[in-house]
């Protein structure tokens, strides 16, 4: 048997999966290099994907956190603060839509701050004046608040129906369709 196919029988390599150049030490065919550079660049690609996608997902929860804060606690610190919730009544009579515009005033105990408001989302019907809301964007330097978003509360709808007079249970009420 020649040396060449005893070395590779001792390195447990088959003649057809690897050359033997001179007395150097068996090279991987072309083929095989080939592919384990395609199965590098798969799996690089594939990690570059995961840390893409593992950055974006750790990026949107730190943006989406955002702490709730009263018009009191804002108005204190008299800095501009980027993404802020911010919760209080909204101060009857102030509300006025002009051009897609919207603005009210934010108030607590006897502070209040201006809002400004333009976005495209259909603002609920309890939203008006003296009603709790919620409004999430940006607190400027200038003491203005810009909303993104506007959610109004209303406890009203959650209250239990009062009792009857007479003392006895109140049936409940119960509307018919065309009623």
């Amino acid at each position: 048997m020649a040396p060449d196919r005893v070395q590779n029988l001792i390195l447990g390599l088959r003649g057809a999966d690897y050359l033997h150049v001179g007395g150097g030490v068996p090279r991987a065919h072309p083929s095989h290099r080939a592919m384990k550079n395609r199965k590098l660049k798969f799996g690089i690609g594939v990690g570059i994907i995961l840390a893409v996608v593992g950055w974006e997902a750790v990026s949107g929860f730190q943006q989406s956190k955002t702490y709730y804060v009263t018009v009191n606690e804002l108005t204190q610190g008299q800095a501009a603060r980027h993404r802020v919730r911010v919760g209080g009544t909204v101060e009857p009579g102030s509300v006025e839509r002009r051009a897609g515009k919207l603005t009210f005033r934010l108030a607590q105990d006897a502070k209040s701050i201006p809002v400004t408001y333009v976005g495209t989302d259909t603002l609920p019907d309890t939203f008006k004046g003296g009603a709790q809301a919620i409004i999430d964007g940006d607190y400027l330097s200038s003491g203005e608040f810009q909303a993104e978003k506007i959610q109004a509360k209303c406890a009203s709808k959650y209250q239990a129906a009062p009792a009857s007079p007479a003392g006895g249970a109140s049936s409940p009420k119960v509307a018919g369709l065309g009623q």
